[in-house]
């Protein structure tokens, strides 16, 4: 079972109150949507999206008593507008973002998102998506797959894994986690191997973005959560790279200055170290939040 991140610090800084309507974007296996659920209480109601089918069914389950209350699609949050639409829903009081990948996720080898045991090289989120990481280090040019590791990954080494990787699949192809978890450890220096964490870690992630299309699906999803809450209403975003934290920054910032905005938490919160001795994988978590101020550009009551 996931375990929700900061539960305490989202309920403070989404703003919860009886009666609300809620969104969380990445709603996984239910833990945040339940305790916003319980929290909010009769008359509310919260609509969770995710793109893992495997997730929504376990969280299904998870918040059945809620009934109607709880509204669960599989979509991904560019979509998140039209979703709305559909079930009936035109503002709403919270949104959240829980990003990155769930322990499920990461612990089911045949997902393909872990470099610590072998599995298909996959990392999809939605598997009905047709481009898989075998794909890109299969097929794309060694300057791209360069160019995706540094960007992604912010991998120091990027060209030369991405050159390991082009010399490797001339002569078979890499289809499993452990081939590209050999070929990195290969391309990088052996004193380079021993410090910063496992060598694999950041190139994993930069082609699960890349196979995922998760920054321009964040970008997209943020923009219309941010014209889909009420005046008073807020975002809240959980990051677990610093790629994600600063897009949302940014875009927070911006908001502020322009004073359609007012952020919430001047550094991000960060979980205690409580919270991490128990669940290690929170420890790099930040979570973000703004609250929408009235009179704003681009709401739907504008549109």
């Amino acid at each position: 079972m996931h375990r929700p991140v900061m539960v305490a610090e989202v309920l403070e800084l989404l703003g919860v109150e009886r009666g609300g309507v809620f969104v969380d974007c990445t709603v996984g296996e239910g833990g945040h949507a339940l305790a916003i659920m319980e929290r909010a209480g009769a008359g509310s109601k919260l609509v969770g999206l995710d793109w893992d089918e495997d997730a929504l069914r376990v969280a299904g389950e998870r918040l059945r008593k809620f009934g109607d209350h709880v509204v669960l699609q599989r979509s991904s949050f560019s979509r998140l507008g039209e979703v709305l639409a559909e079930v009936g829903v035109r503002t709403v009081d919270g949104v959240l973002f829980d990003l990155g990948v769930s322990s499920p996720q990461l612990d089911v080898a045949e997902r393909g998102f872990g470099y610590q045991q072998p599995g298909p090289l996959d990392m999809r989120m939605d598997r009905r998506r047709t481009v898989t990481a075998a794909d890109l280090v299969n097929q794309l040019p060694g300057p791209e797959l360069t160019r995706i590791i540094a960007t992604y990954g912010e991998e120091r080494w990027a060209g030369r894994i991405a050159q390991a990787i082009v010399h490797r699949r001339a002569r078979r192809p890499l289809l499993t986690t452990q081939d590209l978890v050999e070929t990195i450890k290969e391309a990088i220096p052996a004193p380079a191997r021993r410090r910063g964490g496992h060598p694999a870690r950041r190139t994993f992630q930069a082609l699960r973005i890349a196979v995922n299309q998760e920054l321009d699906e964040l970008a997209a999803g943020l923009e219309r959560a941010l014209q889909i809450c009420r005046p008073g209403g807020r975002v809240c975003v959980i990051s677990f790279h610093s790629l994600e934290d600063r897009l949302v920054k940014h875009r927070f910032v911006a908001l502020q200055n322009s004073r359609q905005g007012r952020i919430l938490t001047k550094c991000p919160r960060r979980p205690t170290p409580a919270e991490v001795a128990e669940n290690p994988r929170a420890r790099s978590a930040r979570l973000r939040a703004v609250e929408l101020l009235p009179a704003r550009i681009g709401t739907q009551e504008e549109e």
